[in-house]
């Protein structure tokens, strides 16, 4: 029974590792510290408890109603601003003002680390379960935390090198591609298979901004 417990949480572990090295690995200019890289994953890692808190709390507000108002509430709202909410917070009381944090593209770096804190203790619900379950989430739910609250940490990093207010657009953009992935889960019927086009479109964009904050650091020197 033990080694059933290990093997689930270590499978629940996998995805967010295999995402955290690759994004890691992608900053070939300037790595961050790993001691502060772990150190954002467990800050993720813990927000999970206040984002599940306030979504307690905030619940029972829209029981009773209709399916489609207590899926936009529950997607866009507990979900999307609640999350990306917390992650944001976590980033922004723990990372942002650091000396380590020197470049837009640690933004995407530190915010994806954190988000995939956080994807990992969300698996780790889903660990004692179906095997499936697992996977399926491994593939879709971890990855779209990352592209989501990565997007948003660009907008984070060009929001401390250029101070122009991007933190609330990024966080609009993460809340909205965060929010329509789970909507299109729990409306159900045949938009659940949308959720696969808007991974692909959410990924593409973050590696592309990705990408465009590599080329701006080095262009500014801070590389």
């Amino acid at each position: 029974m033990i080694y059933l417990i290990l093997i689930n949480v270590i499978l629940a572990f996998i995805p967010s590792l295999i995402l955290v090295v690759y994004f890691y690995s992608k900053d070939s200019q300037k790595r961050e510290p790993p001691a502060l890289i772990l150190k954002t994953f467990l800050l993720g890692f813990a927000a999970v408890i206040p984002a599940a808190l306030i979504e307690i709390f905030l619940s029972p507000f829209f029981q009773g109603s209709t399916r489609l108002t207590n899926s936009l509430f529950r997607a866009f709202l507990i979900a999307g601003v609640v999350e990306e909410g917390i992650k944001l917070s976590v980033i922004r009381i723990f990372i942002y003002n650091r000396k380590e944090f020197d470049e837009v593209t640690d933004g995407i770096v530190y915010t994806i680390t954190a988000s995939l804190g956080f994807a990992f203790f969300e698996n780790l619900f889903y660990s004692f379960g179906a095997l499936s379950v697992l996977i399926i989430r491994g593939l879709t739910a971890v990855p779209l935390h990352a592209a989501a609250s990565g997007i948003m940490g660009y907008f984070i990093g060009k929001s401390k090198f250029q101070g122009n207010g991007s933190i609330m657009a990024g966080f609009i953009l993460a809340v909205t591609i965060h929010g329509l992935y789970d909507f299109l889960l729990f409306y159900g019927g045949m938009t659940s298979f949308l959720v696969i086009l808007l991974l692909a479109a959410a990924g593409i964009v973050l590696l592309k901004l990705y990408k465009r904050a590599l080329i701006e650091d080095r262009y500014f020197g801070r590389s």
